[in-house]
């Protein structure tokens, strides 16, 4: 039978369209006619009242993590556990997204619904990184989740099983991002000093010993460092010297691997034609403008161009010139919507309101991260952008971004495939129902 729902505003996902009463109707799978006005019904129809709510596509996250059964991150680390992962299937699907591409790169697809996971109502799909580079970094900085298949897999054999994207090229574990400072650099001073830190400091660590880029420029003196560690009461556990070591130790090998896995990545988007995820942060901001200008063909999308190591300026401006270059910016949601126990919002609204972001994400941020609907609120609550403009972000815009993951969706309209949310009209990050390929997945906030 048809399910039809009436009474609500819609926001069609193109960027523009809201109407103020729509009935959507769907048959099957597919959206079969859209009206600007409260359609009649017949006789054993599924009639869903939309009334004080607002409809829209269902969301298209293209940078995540966590999701599927295979190596986690580009570190090839082990995966997550079946209970994790169905944890962060649930989330997602809870908070409106109804397609996603988990973009650890280096898993193969018939690992997306492998062992005891099973089918799921988010449709999830990956991407791959596996270029020698990529792979060598990986094992660099773990590796612990890479047996002999992933080892040996190639990008044309992923594209050929189903792949829909490349990358994630670099990552925060290989090439200093905030990977490092939630895991491996509070792991490495822990180990040393039997002491637990938070990641922002390790951040700070970090970036004191190597600079934002990584390359020393700004990097603090011994004496430097000796009053960072005086600051937080760590004087007594490690020296200088130590705390120098121990970060260019714990960050650095796998690096110059990973930004050689950038060329690469670049070098086969512009072979087979694909959109290819690259991690955008200070460290690489230089190289993918020249990626841009070298493969003036690859389909690149900077990912979360908001990056920590970025200050809001910087990326403002990296986001400018790589934009100018054909590049397409996403920012990722992180846990600096309403989280923010390691970031905060502002690059994010920078960039929203100097109108750079063309597509937007959640990325991983250690399990931590925010909603996409809850950035597409706090966007329109703030006046950075109007709605319609705010939900193609995570809809229509990621479908012509990649038409290869969701090209038959992320728009409300006559043929697409039947991905619709319905939100509260007051605050869209308020998911009620869930219709995914036209099968009501989430009623009233449970997952049937």
């Amino acid at each position: 039978m048809d399910t039809v729902i009436v009474n609500g505003s819609l926001i069609t996902g193109d960027g523009i369209t809201f109407l103020e009463k729509a009935s959507v109707r769907i048959r099957g799978t597919k959206i079969v006619d859209v009206t600007p006005y409260q359609a009649t019904s017949s006789e054993g129809e599924l009639i869903i009242d939309a009334g004080g709510s607002v409809v829209l596509p269902g969301i298209i996250n293209a940078h995540a993590h966590g999701c599927i059964a295979g190596p986690s991150m580009p570190s090839g680390s082990l995966p997550l556990s079946t209970e994790d992962i169905s944890y962060q299937r649930n989330r997602h699907l809870l908070s409106g997204t109804t397609t996603l591409l988990n973009v650890c790169g280096l898993a193969t697809p018939d690992e997306i619904g492998s062992g005891a996971l099973g089918p799921h109502a988010l449709d999830v799909q990956i991407s791959t990184a596996h270029t020698p580079s990529s792979i060598g970094a990986a094992r660099v900085s773990d590796g612990s989740g890479l047996s002999t298949h992933h080892l040996s897999a190639t990008i044309d054999d992923m594209l050929a099983r189903g792949a829909k994207a490349l990358g994630e090229a670099g990552g925060g574990q290989t090439l200093g991002g905030g990977a490092q400072d939630y895991r491996y650099v509070p792991q490495a001073i822990e180990q040393a000093t039997g002491v637990t830190i938070h990641p922002k400091i390790a951040r700070l660590f970090k970036e004191a010993v190597l600079g934002r880029r990584l390359d020393g420029a700004a990097a603090a003196s011994n004496d430097g460092l000796e009053a960072l560690l005086n600051q937080y009461a760590l004087n007594g556990h490690l020296t200088a010297a130590q705390l120098r070591g121990i970060v260019v130790e714990t960050v650095m090998p796998p690096v110059h691997l990973a930004m050689r896995g950038l060329s690469e990545i670049a070098a086969q988007s512009e072979r087979f034609g694909m959109a290819a995820i690259f991690h955008n942060a200070a460290p690489t901001a230089a190289t993918l403008v020249q990626l841009a200008e070298a493969y003036p063909r690859a389909r690149m999308i900077a990912g979360h161009s908001n990056h920590p190591m970025f200050l809001p300026e910087e990326a403002v401006t990296t986001a400018r010139l790589l934009k100018n270059r054909g590049v397409t910016i996403d920012v990722s949601t992180l846990d600096c919507i309403t989280t923010r126990w390691r970031n905060g919002p502002e690059n994010l609204d920078l960039l929203a309101t100097e109108g750079l972001i063309d597509t937007l994400s959640t990325d991983y941020a250690g399990g931590d991260w925010d909603t996409i609907l809850s950035a597409i609120q706090r966007m329109i609550a703030k006046k950075q952008m109007p709605a319609p403009r705010a939900v193609a972000l995570a809809t229509g815009n990621v479908a012509k971004a990649i038409p290869e993951l969701a090209g038959d969706r992320g728009l409300i309209e006559k043929n697409k495939q039947a991905d619709i949310v319905i939100c509260d009209a007051h605050n869209l990050a308020r998911v009620r129902h869930v219709i995914a390929k036209g099968r009501i997945v989430v009623e009233n906030g449970r997952i049937l």
